[in-house]
Parts: structure tokens; C-alpha cells; sequence
């Protein structure tokens, strides 16, 4: 049984269409699978059970990235070709069966909408795949001790960021003595080029008690997050990346609409702005340039306080 997995360039879309890969794996043991996803995600497949191999896709002018992909893909017999970026490629090449995503339906849960390509009645939860050696690697960057308050302090879009001494007081709450996880260990999580924005967060709290894990790939940061014991971040990838890894995550939500986008699974909340998606980007000002600054300055270090322990209070698995 061979698989061919087509999915995002963005680290989000992806983790929320390994749902649908995982159905598949459940459905064939044993499958060999070979993912092609964009260059950006395509570190996350690095431990897919059976994995074959990882194309990544660098996109080229006149959509000629999808033509290489085909010449790369052309001379293999497929069984199942799952296309979750609805390119129509698995119509070009030797399939047993083609699963091609090409519902659009932006009232709905993104996880919702890409698991229309399975015949299941439960949109399948989004997983990320980890081995013993990331495992190992988590181990040593998060050893046993104190509990720790995951961070996800950044986001594709300034527009979308919560600000930083927001984020510093929201942690400082928490890990207080009279916080829900006092003395805990600080874990920061970003991208390489997004460091300079989380110099303050990274001093914040006695070095002993920080974990720098700004840059690692994704399958050992979300290794690392199966060990803590609270994510707090900003609506992007690594947000969906947290949810995925099965740790309680609260989503920080306002220029994005939560309905669409919120960490999907029983141990996740989001929260938002006290304006609604609507009344943001439908305002006369709106304005989404990496210009702005951003625009969930109205939501209130207090409010997420309160999310994030409701959030941690709950008993695990209960919505």
C-alpha cells in the first residue's frame, strides 16, 4: 500500500489536515507514505509512520511547482493520492483512490472542512508525529521538575499579536505564588527570525527558570510541548501545533475568526477581543499591512487570566 499526502505550505493548514493522513493510516497499517507539502512544513513529516519521503514544494512562476511535482510523483503507482490543497494532480497520475479537498465552506472548522474528504461522521483531531529520538531531545531540553507554562508569543502578522507586556504580565500572574502554576518554568517557542521580538519574554523570569526553545524544528517543539503543562498563544501555526501535541492551549484571538480557526480538541479554549472578528476587519481603519502594530491591544491581561484557568482547571478531555 503506497500513500501520496499533498498538503500546506503553512504550518497551521497542515497540522490541521494531519487528521485526515492519520485516518488513512489507521485504515491501511503498514501503508508507505510520501508527503509533499510546502517547504515551510515540511520538517513536521519527519517521523510519519512508514514514511517513505518528504518533497518539499518550493513554489516557482506559472505554478510550475506543481508540474515538477507531477514529473516527480508520475512514474509511481499510487494506491490512495490524498490531495488536502485541492491541486487536482491525483487526476494525473496512477491512483486506486483519490481524495481531493475541494469543499470551501469558511462557516465551518478548518479541521470541518478539510476531513470532507473521508467518509467518517467525526472530523478525525489533528495529530504530529514524534519518534524516540525527538522524545529523547525534549527530554533533555525539558527535564523533570517544576511544571511548565508554554508561550507562543509571535504570529505570521503583527495585526494578530497580543503584545508582548501583556505577555509578561499574563506570566507572572500565572506562575505567582498565588497563580495556577506557581514556580513554574517559562517555555518560549518561535521561529529563528522572530527572536528579537522575544528578548523582553525571555527575561522576565530568573534564567533558571527559562526555557529558550526559539528555533527548534517542529517535530521537537512539539515533542517538547507534550511535556508542559499549559500553552497561552497567539492564533498561528505553533498555536495548532500545541493542540496538536495534546497539551491544554488557549488560543488568543482578534483579527481572525475563532470559529474557523480556534485549537480544535476537548483540552483547548480560545479567547478574543471584546470586538468581534467582524467589527475589526469590517472597520473603516482596518488595515492588514505588516505595518500595524496590532489590533488586540482591547483584550485585557485579566480576561486570558481567567481563560487560563478555567483552561487548566478543567478535568482533561471534557469540553
Amino acid at each position: 500500500m503506497r500513500i501520496l499526502f499533498i498538503t500546506s505550505n503553512r504550518i497551521g493548514d497542515a497540522v490541521l489536515s494531519n487528521g485526515v493522513l492519520q485516518s488513512m493510516l489507521e485504515q491501511y497499517p503498514g501503508a508507505k507514505v510520501t508527503v509533499a507539502a510546502g517547504s515551510v512544513s515540511a520538517s513536521l513529516y519527519e517521523a510519519v509512520p512508514g514514511l517513505e519521503e518528504v518533497i518539499p514544494i518550493t513554489k516557482l512562476k506559472h505554478h510550475a511547482h506543481w508540474l515538477k511535482l507531477w514529473a516527480h510523483c508520475f512514474p509511481k503507482r499510487w494506491d490512495a493520492v490524498i490531495d488536502m490543497r485541492g491541486t487536482g494532480i491525483s487526476f494525473f497520475l496512477w491512483a486506486g483512490r483519490r481524495l481531493v479537498a475541494i469543499s470551501k465552506d469558511k462557516k465551518v472548522h478548518r479541521v470541518v472542512e478539510l476531513s470532507r474528504v473521508l467518509d467518517s461522521v467525526e472530523p478525525p483531531s489533528p495529530v504530529v508525529w514524534t519518534d524516540k529520538s525527538h522524545e529523547t531531545k525534549a527530554a533533555e531540553l525539558l527535564p523533570a521538575g517544576n511544571k511548565v507554562l508554554a508561550v507562543g508569543p509571535a504570529a505570521n502578522w503583527s495585526g494578530k499579536q497580543w503584545p508582548a507586556e501583556r505577555f509578561i504580565e499574563l506570566i507572572k500572574n500565572l506562575t505567582s505564588d498565588a497563580g495556577i502554576l506557581p514556580g513554574a518554568r517559562l517555555a518560549v517557542l518561535a521561529a529563528p527570525h522572530e527572536r528579537a521580538q522575544m528578548e523582553s519574554i525571555l527575561s522576565c523570569l530568573p534564567k533558571d527558570r527559562i526555557i529558550d526553545l526559539i528555533g527548534h524544528d517542529l517535530v521537537t517543539a512539539a515533542a517538547c510541548l507534550k511535556r508542559c503543562n499549559l500553552f497561552v498563544g497567539n492564533d498561528s501555526g505553533l498555536m495548532h501545533l500545541a493542540a496538536a501535541s495534546g497539551v491544554k492551549t488557549l488560543g488568543l484571538f482578534g483579527p481572525s475568526p475563532e470559529w474557523r480557526y480556534h485549537p480544535w480538541g476537548a483540552d483547548c479554549a480560545c479567547i478574543r477581543t471584546p470586538e468581534s472578528f467582524a467589527d475589526i476587519t469590517e472597520h473603516p481603519e482596518y488595515d492588514y499591512s505588516h505595518g500595524v502594530v496590532t489590533y488586540m491591544k482591547s483584550l485585557q491581561v485579566e480576561t486570558v487570566v481567567r481563560a487560563a484557568e478555567e483552561l487548566y482547571n478543567r478535568e482533561a478531555g471534557q469540553p
